[in-house]
């Protein structure tokens, strides 16, 4: 079984009349790179203020690894953030900026600083001052301090927004190197599906604090895949008949009146014709598919 590095249980924040998040309730486990979706305003960065605690809850609780929030003093050692823009000091270089936070965080080991400028690629220019830094270089930057601790553990709020696709190609593989060289579990946000498809392993998608859908990457592929959509009165029929004529289990029941097949795609005559011959009402049948974008909108679209 894979350690709980965070779970959530009916985490709730609200402000006066408004609520930004509704009892929320996520895992991620050890090695998760853990993609938080939404749109502006959808509660993502709420979330990592409270886990990190920059905000208190309203009500329910987390556990950060085997430690309930109300204890966290010592196991928040092991976490690590980027939550909006550190304040980094225009006229010091990389260098310097990290080990003024590596004082102020009682990091005695210096060499800590010059490790965690290495791991994100900022060898080159650790003493560029950083008003002269890209904004891929003051991510990168940010990713440093975020990782300063040595941590298990890490938050990145919108590390991409704003970058060139080379800038975010760059970064992929950063992240990817901490999960498969440092074991450093990842949890990390975006406004943009398809900006996180290539890096996470498992989904959140948020909407208005609430969420909408949790999932793992093989589920979501699945979801946009192609398919052969059946609309009837009668699923469970359907079901039975897939798996006894067409010996496969390889569909989901999506509500009442409609199921999905992953199987004998381009052939929707040969399942409409044996579905037929069963005495079941095909309303429809169809093949169909749909891009990260329109799956997430159709989300968002359902939640409203």
């Amino acid at each position: 079984m894979k350690e709980v590095v965070l779970k959530t249980n009916n985490l709730t924040k609200k402000y006066k009349d408004f609520t930004a998040l509704d009892n929320i309730n996520i895992q991620i486990n050890k090695g998760d790179i853990y993609g938080l979706i939404g749109r502006n305003g959808a509660g993502k960065t709420t979330l990592m203020k409270i886990i990190t605690t920059l905000c208190n809850k309203t009500s329910g609780e987390f556990q950060l690894f085997d430690t309930k929030d109300n204890n966290l003093t010592e196991t928040k050692r092991r976490m690590g953030s980027l939550i909006e823009n550190p304040a980094f000091f225009p006229n010091l270089n990389a260098k310097d900026n990290l080990k003024y936070y590596a004082i102020q965080k009682g990091i005695t080991d210096l060499s800590q600083i010059e490790e965690a400028i290495k791991l994100v690629g900022l060898e080159d220019a650790k003493n560029k001052k950083f008003k002269n830094f890209s904004l891929g270089m003051k991510q990168r930057l940010g990713i440093a301090f975020a990782i300063l601790d040595n941590p298990d553990f890490i938050l990145l709020d919108e590390p991409i927004n704003g970058l060139d696709p080379i800038g975010i190609s760059d970064l992929r593989e950063t992240f990817k190197m901490l999960k498969e060289e440092r074991n450093i579990t990842i949890l990390i946000s975006s406004h943009i599906l398809s900006e996180l498809y290539m890096l996470a392993t498992r989904f959140c998608i948020l909407e208005k604090g609430k969420v909408i859908k949790e999932l793992t990457k093989e589920e979501l592929d699945k979801e946009c895949s192609k398919s052969i959509v059946i609309k009837t009165d009668d699923t469970k029929k359907v079901a039975v008949v897939l798996e006894k004529e067409l010996n496969t289990t390889n569909y989901k029941v999506i509500d009442s009146g409609e199921i999905r097949l992953y199987d004998y795609l381009e052939q929707s005559e040969k399942i409409n014709k044996i579905l037929v011959q069963k005495d079941i009402n095909v309303k429809q049948i169809q093949e169909t598919g749909i891009s990260l974008e329109a799956y997430f909108k159709a989300l968002i679209k359902e939640e409203k």
